[in-house]
C-alpha cells in the first residue's frame, strides 16, 4: 500500500527529485497550493495539488511523466497542473479566480515563486465571478431536478458544489481589497459580511459537505432552497457591481 504523507513537506524532496530527473534544467518551479499548503489539510482525505512550471522545451515532453504521475496519484497527489511561464502570465485575464485561489495558500517546493508577481484587473475578476456564479446557479437547479427531491442526493449535490464557492468568495474579498482568511468558514463569513448575503446558509452547507451536521431530511431540503436563493442574490450583487 502506498504511504500517504501525514505532512506534505515529507514528500517535497522526493517529488522534486522525480521531476528534476525527468526535466532537468527545463523545470522552473514546483509549487504546492490549496489545502495541502494551509490549515485545512487532512491526511488521507485531502489531495495534494502541485503547479509545475516548465520551459517550452520541457512542456513538449509530458509523455515522460505518465508513470511518475500515476505512481504519485496512489499517494493522494492529484495530477499536477503543468504549464509554461508564458501560459501562466497570459492567463491572468482569463482565469484570475483560479490563480487568486492558488495564491491564497501555497508553498514553493523548489525553484521560482511565479505566483507572487501576478497582478489582476478587477474587471476581469468581476466578469469571471458573474460567469461562474450564473453557471453554478444553473447547475444547482438542474442538479436538484436530477435528484428527484431525494434528501440523500440533495446532500451529495450540496457537498459536491460547495467547495467551488470558497474560491469565488475569496475573489469577492479581493475585489474590495479585504484580507482573505485562511480557513474556509472564515472566508465564507467574511464574504457574507462584506457583500450582504446570508453566510449562515453557506456555513450550513459546509456542515453538510463535511458530514458534521444533524439536519433532518426536511431541514436539508430547506437548506438547499435557501442555498439557491443566496446564489441567485449573489448573481444580482455581482451584476450590479461597479469596479
Amino acid at each position: 500500500m502506498a504511504k500517504i504523507p501525514k505532512n506534505p513537506e515529507e514528500i517535497f524532496a522526493e517529488i522534486t527529485g522525480d521531476y528534476r530527473k525527468i526535466f532537468g534544467e527545463d523545470l522552473i518551479s514546483i509549487i504546492l497550493y490549496g489545502s495541502g499548503a494551509g490549515e485545512d489539510y487532512v491526511p488521507g482525505k485531502s489531495d495534494l495539488n502541485f503547479l509545475i512550471i516548465l520551459t517550452e522545451r520541457g512542456i513538449e515532453g509530458l509523455d515522460r511523466v505518465l508513470e511518475t504521475v500515476g505512481r504519485w496519484r496512489k499517494r493522494n497527489v492529484a495530477i499536477p497542473l503543468f504549464m509554461t511561464r508564458d501560459y501562466l502570465t497570459g492567463s491572468q485575464d482569463a482565469y484570475p479566480i483560479e490563480f487568486l485561489n492558488m495564491r491564497r495558500s501555497y508553498l514553493v517546493v523548489t525553484g521560482e515563486d511565479v505566483l507572487a508577481p501576478l497582478a489582476f484587473d478587477p474587471r476581469h475578476i468581476r466578469l469571471q465571478l458573474e460567469r461562474e456564479l450564473r453557471g453554478k446557479l444553473l447547475h444547482l437547479r438542474s442538479g436538484y431536478l436530477a435528484t428527484g427531491g431525494n434528501p440523500r442526493k440533495v446532500r451529495e449535490l450540496i457537498g459536491a458544489s460547495l467547495t467551488a464557492f470558497v474560491a469565488l468568495f475569496s475573489a469577492l474579498l479581493c475585489l474590495k481589497n479585504l484580507e482573505i482568511p485562511k480557513r474556509k468558514r472564515d472566508v465564507i463569513a467574511a464574504a457574507g459580511a462584506a457583500f450582504g448575503f446570508d453566510a449562515a446558509v453557506f456555513l450550513k452547507c459546509e456542515e453538510i459537505r463535511g458530514k458534521t451536521d444533524r439536519f433532518s431530511a426536511a431541514e436539508v431540503l430547506a437548506v438547499f432552497r435557501n442555498y439557491l436563493k443566496e446564489v441567485n442574490r449573489l448573481c444580482e450583487i455581482i451584476d450590479r457591481m461597479d469596479v
